[in-house]
């Protein structure tokens, strides 16, 4: 196996790419605009399906399976951007190639498997991150410093959701229980992670959500309360296209994140006795692709520093948001579902 650190301060950083979705396309069209970094491999579950990428996507490596990807020695970073049930068994077989990873969010099924993948990775020496790109976009980073700097005072109260209209069909993923479907999951990732983001892992939660017609779950709310007494209050549905907005709230003010919050958009600071703030990264919004980029650009910084992890995503932290979706979904749905609950 190559030592990780090798490619340390190296000038260009090669990704590979696991799985031919959308998420797959619409990252390697934002990975173009980020200096140092390349797309040279594809990893499929047939050579004409990892063909077909690479044609359309310019790729010159293309490989019949998701392991042959792992194991080609130009490839430096995987990027796993399979269906979830998939992310744990693609990020490992990577990292057990000496590769570093950048795997898909939800980062797994359960807070086991994330927990798997992280000790993987510490233990091999790669850099491993969740590709919750929200994270990394400018209107993002400016909230974490201004919440840092405590503009808002006491934290109370943070309020997202994410909702988008799906036509029932049971071949679609979102409704397809053996492919991880669902609301929470797939949308519901979102607001959970934002939550954590200002509040950090719940100490209690509450959870209720309607089952979809194949019996995922179709519309699910949480309360999320913090050991200090703060609220997030999250929800997402396949049912509905919500606003899709986000609040944090406190003691000294409250920052509005306009529509789409999770994707590159602006938000209002509003204070007692001070003129409302703007933030609208407008040059940040006019460059290419839908966003993706920043997150890529975290990945290269990160592996050409020698760093094994993102302070911006931790690795604990992902095994932390994990756990309240094992908790979420231990309340809401039937059977057992892997991972620590409370």
């Amino acid at each position: 196996m190559p030592e990780p650190s090798t490619i340390a301060g190296v000038d260009e950083v090669r990704f590979g790419i696991v799985g031919t979705g959308g998420i797959a396309r619409a990252f390697v069209r934002d990975l173009a605009a980020v200096p140092a970094a390349r797309v040279v491999g594809v990893g499929s579950r047939t050579q004409a399906s990892a063909d077909r990428f690479g044609d359309e996507n310019d790729v010159p490596r293309r490989h019949p399976s998701y392991d042959a990807l792992a194991a080609d020695p130009e490839v430096d970073v995987v990027y796993v951007a399979t269906p979830h049930p998939l992310h744990a068994q693609n990020a490992l077989a990577a990292i057990r190639a000496g590769k570093h990873v950048l795997v898909e969010k939800p980062f797994t099924m359960d807070a086991a498997e994330a927990a798997a993948i992280v000790d993987a990775a510490r233990a091999a020496g790669v850099f491993a991150m969740e590709a919750m790109w929200t994270r990394f976009l400018p209107h993002v980073v400016r909230v974490r410093e201004l919440l840092d700097a405590g503009a808002l005072g006491q934290i109370r109260t943070v309020v997202a959701d994410h909702g988008q209209i799906f036509v029932p069909d049971p071949s679609h993923r979102l409704f397809a229980p053996e492919l991880g479907g669902g609301a929470l999951l797939d949308l519901g990732i979102y607001p959970v992670s934002f939550a954590s983001m200002v509040l950090g892992e719940p100490a209690s939660v509450v959870a209720a959500a309607d089952p979809a017609f194949t019996g995922v779950d179709g519309q699910t709310s949480a309360i999320l309360r913090s050991r200090d007494g703060a609220h997030a209050v999250v929800t997402c549905t396949l049912w509905s296209a919500t606003a899709r907005r986000a609040s944090i709230s406190g003691t000294e003010g409250v920052i509005d994140i306009e529509p789409v919050f999770y994707a590159p958009t602006s938000f209002t600071l509003r204070r007692e006795g001070a003129e409302p703030e703007r933030f609208d990264p407008v040059e940040e919004l006019a460059g290419p692709g839908k966003g993706l980029r920043y997150e890529a650009a975290e990945v290269v910084r990160c592996v050409r520093e020698g760093l094994t992890e993102s302070p911006g995503m931790p690795l604990d932290e992902t095994v932390s948001i994990m756990r309240t979706l094992d908790e979420i979904r231990r309340q809401t749905a039937p059977g057992p579902v892997g991972g620590a609950g409370r």
